[in-house]
């Protein structure tokens, strides 16, 4: 799943939020958006997994602000 966590207060360390997705999905990718204005995730975890993760790294996020975005999956690699 890819998810988009609009932030509103201080950007998060994308290192402390990836090492902690990434107890829970070793393959999970973590950024910061180049405006600064959001945290963009891609792992199989839900919501509500990867909201209680990034509070755990110590980034105060309400669970309104983290938007699960559509598919983009052709299915292409792995048939």
């Amino acid at each position: 799943m890819e998810f988009h966590i609009e932030l509103i207060d201080a950007t998060p360390d994308a290192d402390t939020v990836r090492e902690a997705v990434r107890s829970v999905d070793p393959a999970a990718m973590v950024d910061i958006d180049p405006s600064g204005h959001a945290l963009r995730v891609a792992a199989a975890v839900s919501a509500v997994e990867l909201l209680s993760l990034i509070r755990q790294a110590g980034c105060a996020v309400d669970a309104d602000r983290v938007v699960q975005v559509p598919s983009t999956c052709c299915g292409g690699c792995s048939g």
